[in-house]
């Protein structure tokens, strides 16, 4: 929802597909804003209470990504609201602490999946959407990019998925939508518009 404090980690999330713990892990220095790219490097997680930054679940999920504009205007906005609080807050700042993270707590500390969630199922809630896991963000994010004409190798790529087959079998989910459109299109090419 346009202004919320997390919006910028769910437009992240619906146009790249990243997993929670992929946008949880983010810190600044793996975002270029000026080169309109952002690295996976880390994934955060908390586990019995205490938090861990694994490296991503596979090596292919290590990646550089290109970032949509809208994608970088956000993370601008998002950056200057938290400069704002890190400001307020002065030395009780603890963003240096967990490497600067991109999706933190206001104190700069690393934000829970159960706290991102729950804000998430507050804003469907409020827009008057269904109910959706935030995982789902990633599963749209492929479908969109299959609605899209992406090739299937580049949301491979950008998805950080280990094999191909993972990246078609969600491709194959849109496939059917996508039919009518592409008869449509074959149909206009070898016979004009009708």
């Amino acid at each position: 929802m346009r202004g919320d404090r997390l919006e910028a980690l769910f437009t992240v999330a619906l146009a790249l597909g990243l997993r929670q713990g992929e946008a949880l892990g983010l810190r600044w220095p793996d975002i270029d804003l000026e080169a309109g790219t952002l690295s996976v490097q880390l994934s955060l997680q908390r586990v019995n209470g205490e938090w861990l930054s694994p490296e991503p679940k596979t090596t292919r999920s290590r990646r550089t990504v290109p970032l949509p504009g809208p994608v970088t205007v956000a993370l601008r906005e998002h950056r200057a609201h938290q400069l704002v609080e890190r400001l307020r807050l002065g030395a009780a700042w603890q963003g240096e602490r967990w490497g600067d993270l991109v999706f933190a707590d206001e104190a700069g500390g690393p934000l829970s999946g159960f706290h991102v969630s729950r804000r998430f199922k507050a804003l469907l809630a409020v827009a008057g959407l269904p109910p959706m896991r935030y995982h789902d963000l990633r599963h749209g994010a492929a479908s969109l990019m299959a609605a899209q004409g992406v090739p299937a190798r580049v949301a491979m790529e950008i998805l950080g998925h280990s094999q191909i087959s993972t990246t078609m079998n969600i491709y194959a989910h849109v496939a059917p939508e996508l039919g009518r459109d592409a008869a449509e299109r074959i149909g206009a090419a070898l016979w004009g518009k009708a």
